[in-house]
């Protein structure tokens, strides 16, 4: 199992909106960053879990935990030509684009803060403290296990 970090803006997307999708599961469509796609389509797999942060708002941090409920797959948003993410280079024969389906697991009893995790001492290696932008993002197990405390949460 690995563990993840996914940013969304909550006027957008957010969390509230995950926990009312039916059965609380919805596809993490729209990503186009290389780098994130990749993670979506080579690294991120069923079981993986996922500290939902939510960003561009005036205290940007984690809410909720997720999971992972479907291995990564061609985003059909790409090739629809009157939707917000549709890429005319892409087809059914070279997706390009990637997404997975993540299922709501449960809120944090507080909000861990985007200035909480970069003044912890043991969480200044996270790429969400060096390359900020990245929407996914690699999360190692102990820094996983602090977040959870910070938020107070010992488990998932």
């Amino acid at each position: 199992m690995s563990f993840w970090l996914f940013k969304t803006e909550p006027g957008c997307f957010s969390f509230e909106n995950l926990k009312n999708r039916p059965n609380m599961t919805e596809h993490w469509d729209g990503v186009r960053n290389f780098q994130a796609r990749n993670f979506l389509r080579d690294q991120i797999k069923t079981g993986d879990l996922v500290l939902f942060y939510h960003s561009s708002i005036p205290e940007p941090g984690v809410v909720g935990l997720a999971e992972i409920v479907r291995d990564g797959y061609p985003d059909f948003t790409a090739l629809d030509p009157n939707g917000e993410h549709f890429d005319p280079k892409a087809s059914p024969a070279n997706p390009i684009w990637f997404m997975v389906d993540v299922r709501y697991l449960k809120e944090l009893p507080r909000m861990v803060t985007l200035a909480q995790i970069k003044n912890h001492p043991m969480l200044t290696n996270m790429p969400l403290v060096k390359r900020s932008r990245l929407s996914i993002q690699p999360v190692q197990q102990e820094e996983w296990q602090i977040i959870l405390a910070m938020g107070g949460m010992d488990t998932p």
